[in-house]
C-alpha cells in the first residue's frame, strides 16, 4: 500500500470535520475493521485507513455532496436523488482519493460500498461494511450482540444478517431500499445456501 504514515493525519483531519458523536463512530470502525483484520488476516493497516475515512463526506450537507458528483461526473441513482444522504459512500470514496490520496482499490470499494454491500465483496469490503454496524458506540441495531459475535466467527453470516436486518427495517419504516442492497443480500443468501 502506498503512505500508510498518513494515518495519522487522516485521524486529525476527521476530528477537524467531524462531530463529536460522529467521530467516536468513525475512530469505532477503525478499531472494529483492525480487530476484524486481525481475526481474519486481512492487511490490518488497509482496514484502519479505510475505517478512518468511511464517513468522510457524512458531514457534508446533502447540495455539497450532489455538486461534487456533478461536477466530477459521479452517477446518481433514483434513490440517490430521493435520499442524498446516501451519496456519503460515493462522494467519500472520491474525497479519499483526491484529498487523502489514497490510491488503493481495495480501501477505496470497502469505502464506496460499506453501506450497501456489493455482489462478490473483497474481505476488506466485507471487514468495513461489518465494523461500521457492530463497532461499540452503536446501540439500536436489530440482533446486535448476536451479530456482533457472530462477526467474529462467520463473516459472511454477519454480513448476510445485517443486510437481513436492514431490508425488514426500511421495509417497516416504509423508506427507499437501494437496490444493491436487494442484490447484495440475494447473492450471499444464494451462497450461503451452497455452503
Amino acid at each position: 500500500m502506498e503512505k500508510t504514515a498518513d494515518i495519522k493525519k487522516i485521524r486529525k483531519a476527521m476530528e477537524k470535520c467531524q462531530d463529536e458523536k460522529r467521530f467516536t463512530h468513525t475512530l469505532g470502525v477503525a478499531y472494529t475493521a483492525t480487530a476484524l483484520a486481525m481475526r481474519y488476516d486481512a492487511d490490518i493497516k488497509k482496514a484502519e485507513t479505510a475505517g478512518l475515512l468511511h464517513d468522510c463526506a457524512k458531514c457534508m450537507d446533502n447540495d455539497k455532496r450532489i455538486s461534487i458528483c456533478k461536477k466530477h461526473h459521479i452517477s446518481i441513482t433514483e434513490v440517490e436523488k430521493r435520499n442524498p444522504f446516501l451519496l456519503h459512500a460515493k462522494v467519500g470514496s472520491f474525497i479519499a482519493m483526491d484529498k487523502y490520496h489514497i490510491h488503493d482499490t481495495d480501501i477505496i470499494n470497502a469505502i464506496l460500498n460499506h453501506t450497501t454491500g456489493r455482489p462478490g465483496m473483497s474481505l476488506l469490503e466485507k471487514i468495513i461494511f461489518v465494523a461500521d454496524y457492530i463497532e461499540p458506540s452503536r446501540k439500536q441495531a436489530p440482533n446486535l450482540a448476536q451479530i456482533r459475535r457472530l462477526a467474529f466467527v462467520d463473516l459472511d453470516g454477519a454480513l448476510l444478517n445485517i443486510l437481513q436486518d436492514t431490508l425488514r427495517y426500511l421495509e417497516n419504516i416504509g423508506g427507499d431500499t437501494d437496490p444493491m442492497t436487494q442484490k447484495t443480500y440475494d447473492y450471499y443468501k444464494k451462497d450461503k445456501e451452497k455452503s
